[in-house]
């Protein structure tokens, strides 16, 4: 490695590592937040100021709530490809109803300048009238409970990333206004209680593994609860104010052990089937029950709460425990059980919780209540859970799978296709000199390859590599480096792990000569000029040498703006001409369109002159082929004294005069190898021919090596 190679690999670390990146967070966005309200409730007068730990606002009519208005980055912040998250404002009425979902920020550089941002927002248009709790899918759906949007042509990872931002956002603010309940669409069956199964156990061993669970309130505790209100009081703040465990005692490992065998047998003998008897039990001075109770009423104080039902409990619903027998078990002042009956579709199997709803009075006849929550969940010891269906198993497996793992089986065959095509290439390359043996069969191979790469992955896959993955991937390293952030994309990942590899073992020009689809069309069109006889120009060596620097400042100017500005640069990137002619189709402005045009033209005449002038991406990949571990072009020692037909047939000038072929530049285009191998065409091997022949001395016909032919 070169002393200025090193200096500038320095220079870009040393920048790299400086740089601060501030982190994702919502902000003011001006009066679009306020013109999305308007228009989605014009009836309202208010909007209350940002509250909880989602900053959602409340949107009234008349001191009455008609939605709710939040920015997804308050809730979750998912990185979308360009290593920033999306930033979304949502709109949802009172009934967990997505009212409208409008795109505040991103980074996407197909939407900067390729794509219109007005399809983005048509596309989150759809959400308009989606019940947060319905699964909604981009493209199509096997699943025909599922809503389906279509995906933003030429962005559909981003159209992904934005449907799981909002409906995340949505369902998570949703649950925690209690607009909806936190049962999962896909949850399993209701499961059942193991009835089969009884091991003794003490208190403390069912309190250890979460049988029994606990609520411990002190009058503190409590008088915090009411404070800033008129039922605002001061107590000893130590006092134990109640003490309360709560357990479902229908499995006999936790009924049995804590009511003992008589109780416990006669309890279950009055249950009907689906009933769940739940024991509640206290100390301290609250009453779990209350001195108000009266035979026929209700039980005030205590309610269960699970998907958002409440479960409230009447005296027939309610059994007193006299005794209890759990080892260790430490004295109480009240014990009761309360049967759940099969009308409230309780689930022992899923989360719930035990609401103690304390009231002060205020006034003769008002108060005030404030609930204290105990959330219990029955260890899977207890439980059997009956096997889902295949259907349901796969539905929950696609459920569960992160965002990036169902775009990758969404396009299964778009990987599997290119996956067979880079173990195709990789054949090519491994056996490069058996096929350079064979030009005519490894000119074809490269055309149809080239045809490939254009069509395949760039048109129909849109996988063309960009400078912006590169900037992209340095500053996920200095900032915040996660593997789903480049896992989005399966085509473009595999690219740049074949990428990363070939340049370890071949250099820049693996990827440079066959897979980038703007090259290949270059090339293509290129040969296509020389069949027709265009006339071909080619700038001086000397020239041409230092042109080859005007890469490396572009890449340099380019990663220096995205230190400042991600999205500037990514603006400064159009130099690339690949989302026109290969992302877009050249169906974007005419500007840019005529750019990509004006550069195929000049190609027609002169091989491949953005990529070796121009191309900040090529560049970025020649730094790191400085450390490739092989060199597989071969070379004689005639290479460049006295021969220089090599270089003088290398359409992109990568063979210097002196014979080296320069890795940096070089496209692997193996025309070179096809000569080097050719006993009729490589003056060298001519002359060995010959020599072998044994004419007489006078007699050997020198072949004459011209080095300007």
């Amino acid at each position: 490695m070169t002393r200025s190679t090193r200096l500038t690999l320095q220079c870009l670390v040393m920048s790299a590592l400086l740089t601060l990146f501030a982190s994702a967070h919502a902000k003011p966005y001006g009066a679009i937040e306020q013109q999305r309200i308007n228009q989605t409730f014009p009836q309202h007068d208010a909007v209350s100021a940002p509250e909880g730990k989602f900053n959602v606002r409340t949107i009234t009519q008349a001191n009455t709530p008609i939605g709710y208005v939040f920015q997804s980055l308050d809730v979750v912040a998912i990185p979308a490809y360009s290593g920033k998250p999306i930033n979304t404002q949502v709109i949802l009425d009172t009934a967990g109803i997505i009212r409208d979902a409008y795109v505040l920020e991103h980074h996407e550089p197909i939407l900067l300048i390729g794509i219109p941002e007005v399809k983005l927002h048509d596309f989150t248009s759809h959400y308009a009238g989606v019940d947060v709790r319905q699964r909604v899918v981009v493209g199509r759906s096997s699943d025909p409970k599922a809503v389906t949007v279509d995906a933003i042509a030429g962005a559909t990872v981003t159209a992904m990333v934005v449907n799981e931002v909002v409906m995340r956002a949505a369902h998570e603010v949703a649950v925690s206004l209690k607009l909806i309940d936190g049962k999962a669409a896909t949850a399993q069956k209701v499961a059942l209680i193991r009835t089969d199964e009884f091991a003794p156990a003490t208190w403390e061993q069912l309190t250890g593994n979460g049988a029994i669970r606990r609520l411990h309130l002190t009058r503190g505790q409590v008088d915090a609860a009411f404070k800033d209100t008129a039922a605002e009081a001061g107590e000893a703040a130590n006092e134990t104010f109640i003490d309360l465990y709560v357990a479902d005692i229908n499995p006999p490992g936790i009924g049995r052990n804590l009511l003992g065998d008589a109780h416990y047998a006669n309890l279950m003998h009055t249950l009907k089937p689906g009933e769940q008897a739940i024991a509640v039990l206290g100390r301290g001075v609250f009453s779990f029950k209350g001195s108000g109770y009266v035979r026929g009423g209700i039980f005030d104080r205590v309610q269960l709460r699970q998907f958002g039902n409440v479960i409230s409990f009447r005296d027939l619903d309610h059994q007193r425990i006299d005794d209890a027998y759990a080892q260790d078990m430490p004295d109480f002042t009240e014990m009761s059980v309360f049967i759940v009956r099969p009308q409230a579709a309780f689930d022992p199997g899923s989360p719930w919780t035990l609401e103690l709803l304390v009231r002060r009075q205020t006034g003769p006849v008002s108060g005030t209540f404030s609930s204290f929550e105990l959330p219990y969940q029955l260890p899977e010891e207890y439980l059997e859970r009956p096997p889902p269906t295949a259907a349901e198993q796969a539905a929950l497996d696609e459920a569960n799978r992160p965002l990036w793992l169902t775009i990758w089986y969404q396009k299964q065959v778009q990987v599997l296709v290119l996956g067979v095509a880079l173990l195709v290439l990789t054949a090519i390359l491994f056996l490069q000199d058996s096929l350079a043996r064979r030009p005519r069969l490894l000119h074809w191979l490269r055309r149809g390859y080239l045809v490939f790469t254009v069509g395949f992955i760039g048109w129909y896959a849109l996988g063309q590599l960009s400078v912006v993955n590169v900037l992209t991937f340095v500053h996920a390293l200095v900032q915040d480096f996660r593997w789903e952030l480049f896992l989005t994309d399966p085509l473009i990942f595999m690219l740049w792990v074949f990428t990363a590899a070939s340049i370890l073992l071949w250099g820049r020009g693996v990827f440079c000569g066959w897979l980038c689809p703007f090259g290949a069309l270059q090339e293509l069109l290129n040969e296509a000029a020389r069949r027709l006889k265009v006339r071909q120009f080619e700038l001086p060596f000397a020239l041409h040498e230092r042109l080859w620097a005007i890469k490396y400042l572009i890449l340099l100017l380019l990663f220096g703006l995205s230190l400042e500005s991600m999205a500037t640069a990514e603006r400064f990137a159009e130099v690339e001409p690949f989302k026109t002619a290969i992302t877009l189709r050249f169906d974007r402005q005419w500007w840019f369109v005529l750019y990509a045009v004006a550069l195929l033209v000049i190609n027609l005449f002169t091989r491949k002159v953005y990529c070796r002038y121009l191309c900040p991406l090529g560049a970025a990949l020649a730094i790191p082929s400085k450390f490739r571990l092989f060199d597989w072009l071969k070379r004689r020692q005639e290479c460049g004294n006295p021969c220089q037909l090599c270089a003088k047939e290398c359409e992109i000038q990568a063979i210097h005069p002196d014979g080296h072929i320069n890795a940096n530049e070089c496209h692997y285009c193996l025309d070179c190898q096809m000569t080097w191998h050719n006993e009729n065409k490589c003056p060298p091997l001519i002359n060995k021919r010959k020599k072998r022949n044994k004419a007489p001395p006078g007699q050997i016909p020198v072949v004459q090596i011209n080095p300007n032919p």
